[in-house]
């Protein structure tokens, strides 16, 4: 029988997570203490260019490695999948490499794509970068796909895409509805539809939102990372360049083959009568042909199986319920990303919400939590939770989330907007005369200084709508 190898920390996944995990633990472990990761695939995130734009908000770039780069680190690699967790005899069952014992042990497995349709040729999920590839393969022979989705992944490609003609069906009354308000959606369509951006007078909007027209649309592998687009080519096959249509407040129904398409259907299909290989009937009555169906629908946790009597607590949404410390319920077992779900009282400015930013906070921290627990110390949780802080690029902005920037769980809030078409969107979350939220697009050199308004709390009444008057310089009032 094979001698159980035994390290002192293992981690499952080498994703951002998984990483960002393994990277803290290897800061803060003793000389006697051993990290294995253990991956399923060769390639492991490498999370490179950090840059601090604010104390809470982080920019930096991922990159695919080799998983051997960490082999120098002294960090032990097993390229192999797990079968089997058994927290009660610290082991874990892998395919391939029979038994691996530990100490503790971080679950950073990610999410796997809710995808429409399993099994399907003509529907392919976008999540990693083998999907991306198969992604590149398939769309350069495209005359028309449809995107089905309304979050990060699914923007991202109705903006990036070019000679190709776009169906973009969503279940919202406005694009990007998991990140940004009606407002900035239709700051986001006139910038697609115009030539260049360019400066107009800016006009800035103050409303009341009520509790009954509040709407919090908050959607939730290995995550890509962010720019995963860059240096990959996603042009089809048209040479008129692109067009977009947007199908909103609509749900697929049926995907259908062409021999399905009765005489009924085509009274339904929208568009030339060209047959075209794979058909998409939605909840609105009308159905699109398209070379390709993308499925951009969020993901679900995933996680490898647990040996039976474990009774792992699972939340809501299907991830490891984990409390202040990213421990689960079973003893020494720790989780992060995707995989997991926060389960204790958050700071009322933060919130989870399955971003590659949010994998490596998770990750982060429980690696620390797990190194300063086994050292008998007791962790403390960390102050990036005090506020939701997220940084992307949508349509060729720069695009900065603060706080509850859609004003979630939030009643009878106000809405302070300042908008430049083609060149920048600001909305704050107002209440009781305090920031709780905001949505920065553009190049504004404002997120600083509200970060700290919505961290302190301060009462910004007496400064009216002053605090959006481009013609004063904000900071100058809160240095």
């Amino acid at each position: 029988m094979d001698k159980v190898k035994r390290f002192t920390y293992v981690i499952v996944g080498g994703g951002i997570a998984g990483v960002s995990c393994l990277e803290q633990i290897k800061n803060s472990k003793l000389e006697n203490e051993s990290i294995l990761l253990i991956t399923a695939s060769p390639l492991v995130k490498a999370i490179t260019n950090v840059a601090k734009l604010t104390k809470l908000l982080v920019n930096f770039d991922v990159e695919e490695r080799e998983s051997n780069f960490l082999e120098e680190e002294e960090i032990s690699v097993i390229v192999d999948g797990v079968e089997l967790l058994m927290p009660d005899s610290h082991r874990v069952l892998t395919n391939a490499n029979g038994f691996i014992e530990y100490k503790k042990l971080c679950i950073c497995t990610g999410g796997k794509p809710n995808l429409i349709a399993e099994n399907n040729p003509f529907v392919l999920g976008i999540r990693d970068t083998d999907s991306v590839k198969r992604f590149q393969d398939c769309i350069k022979d495209a005359k028309r796909i449809i995107i089905v989705g309304n979050g990060g992944i699914a923007t991202e490609l109705v903006y990036e895409l070019k000679n190709v003609e776009i169906i973009w069906a969503i279940k919202n009354k406005s694009i990007s509805a998991s990140f940004v308000d009606p407002g900035a959606a239709e700051f986001f369509l006139t910038s697609l539809e115009s030539t260049q951006k360019k400066e107009v007078v800016s006009k800035r909007l103050k409303y009341v939102v009520s509790s009954e027209d509040k709407k919090d649309d908050r959607v939730t592998g290995s995550a890509l990372g962010p720019d995963w687009h860059l240096g990959v080519n996603l042009q089809g096959r048209l040479e008129k360049g692109r067009k977009i249509g947007v199908e909103y407040e609509c749900k697929p129904v049926a995907i259908l083959s062409p021999s399905e398409i009765t005489e009924e259907k085509r009274k339904r299909v929208v568009g030339k009568t060209e047959e075209w290989p794979v058909y998409l009937e939605l909840s609105n009555g009308k159905i699109f042909g398209a070379d390709l169906i993308v499925s951009a629908t969020g993901v679900k946790p995933a996680f490898p199986a647990f040996e039976k009597g474990s009774n792992i607590a699972v939340g809501e949404d299907g991830g490891l319920l984990v409390n202040e410390f990213m421990l689960t319920s079973a003893s020494d077992v720790y989780a992060a990303g995707d995989s997991c779900t926060v389960n204790w009282d958050t700071a009322p400015h933060w919130f989870q919400m399955r971003l590659w930013s949010q994998a490596r906070q998770l990750g982060a921290y429980a690696g620390l939590c797990m190194a300063q627990q086994n050292h008998g110390e007791t962790p403390v949780l960390d102050f990036t939770f005090e506020l939701f802080a997220h940084v992307t690029h949508f349509f060729g902005y720069k695009v900065v989330l603060l706080g509850l920037f859609n004003g979630q769980n939030l009643d009878g809030y106000e809405l302070m907007v300042r908008i430049t078409p083609c060149v920048e969107y600001i909305k704050l979350v107002i209440k009781d005369g305090k920031i709780h939220g905001a949505i920065f697009i553009g190049e504004t050199d404002l997120e600083e200084t509200f970060e700290n308004l919505i961290l302190n709390q301060l009462d910004i009444s007496i400064y009216g709508e002053d605090i959006l008057n481009p013609d004063i310089d904000i900071e100058d009032y809160f240095d």
